[in-house]
């Protein structure tokens, strides 16, 4: 009973922490006088990352088994695998409010769906069924939703990119009079305003190739963090696949048994891995590997979540049927 209240109390201030200082984010964006709230997010998913932390502790202990055994588990654990990456990512001074963008909504939602009313029946944890009676469970599934952590990252941030440039493409197709990213004076202007740092120079430019000149910086960054933080993810998915394979000559006396959840898992490590050979060609890069992404984005969320819906094959003990 103590448990299940602190749980309780853990996992309700963690999202309402969390969900306050998005608010409060959101608010500096458009209220430019309360700067003293600006640094107010990274508190508070460091202190959120610290109560969900706590929360999978207490389950830890109570249950006597990591908490990676059913989708609700899973949920928190990928909720606070969001946050971790934040965390790290917080080092990064230059390019933190641009991947934050993306972590911070990702920890509140999956945190969110989690806590919701269609997942009650599974907040009560039970015995683990044989199969899950093993030292892999955590080596497996933590580095399973590690990896889908990072390659949902990375995937938004391709996604991203991929509006932006549709984006540029509209306004270029409805506003044929301006200068725009792909004309040779653009890049002339460009040049100019790097080789001379006078500011009357720089007023000189015309008001459209600035514009294009950071779209064409952001969209740079946008392809360089999707690619680092999809590497990760697709390193952290490797070794989930490979250890489960592992687990499963243990457990079932075969190393793959095309379960419908290890079919899309391959799947999904098959369309990053093609992600990452094609980012290798120069002329590939951006919206064109962004569109890869874009797909194993939807690999993942059919992969993870999907496949729970049907509740079948050997992966049903992570179903909504629980």
């Amino acid at each position: 009973m103590i448990f299940s209240m602190l749980e309780h109390i853990l996992t309700h201030i963690s999202f309402s922490i969390v969900s306050v200082v998005i608010t409060l984010h959101l608010i500096t964006l458009l209220v430019n006088e309360l700067v003293g709230l600006y640094n107010s997010l990274e508190k508070g998913m460091v202190v959120s990352f610290f109560f969900i932390t706590g929360l999978l502790v207490t389950r830890w202990v109570f249950w006597k088994h990591f908490p990676l055994s059913d989708l609700y588990e899973s949920l928190i654990f990928l909720s606070w695998s969001f946050y971790l990456i934040h965390i790290i990512l917080f080092f990064f001074k230059k390019e933190k409010i641009l991947l934050n963008a993306i972590t911070a909504p990702s920890a509140l939602f999956t945190q969110g769906f989690a806590t919701s009313g269609l997942l009650t029946e599974m907040h009560q944890s039970s015995i683990l069924v044989p199969a899950l009676q093993s030292q892999w469970l955590m080596m497996h599934v933590s580095m399973m939703v590690l990896g889908y952590a990072a390659l949902l990252c990375g995937s938004l941030l391709s996604i991203t990119l991929l509006i932006i440039t549709f984006q540029k493409e509209i306004i270029r197709f409805f506003d044929k009079g301006k200068q725009l990213l792909t004309e040779p004076s653009f890049f002339n202007e460009i040049q100019y305003m790097n080789e001379k740092s006078n500011i009357h120079i720089v007023q000189n430019v015309s008001p459209s190739s600035i514009r294009n000149y950071y779209r064409f910086q952001l969209i740079e960054q946008l392809d360089h963090w999707s690619y680092r933080v999809i590497s990760l993810g697709f390193i952290f998915l490797t070794i989930g696949i490979l250890s489960g394979a592992v687990w499963a000559n243990e457990a079932w006396g075969s190393y793959w048994n095309w379960d419908p959840k290890e079919t899309w898992a391959f799947i999904t490590w098959t369309i990053f891995a093609i992600y990452l050979h094609i980012r290798t060609n120069q002329k590939l890069r951006g919206a064109n590997s962004a569109i890869v992404a874009f797909i194993g984005f939807l690999i993942i969320w059919i992969c993870y979540f999907g496949v729970n819906l049907l509740g079948i094959g050997l992966h049903s003990y992570g179903s909504f049927t629980l």
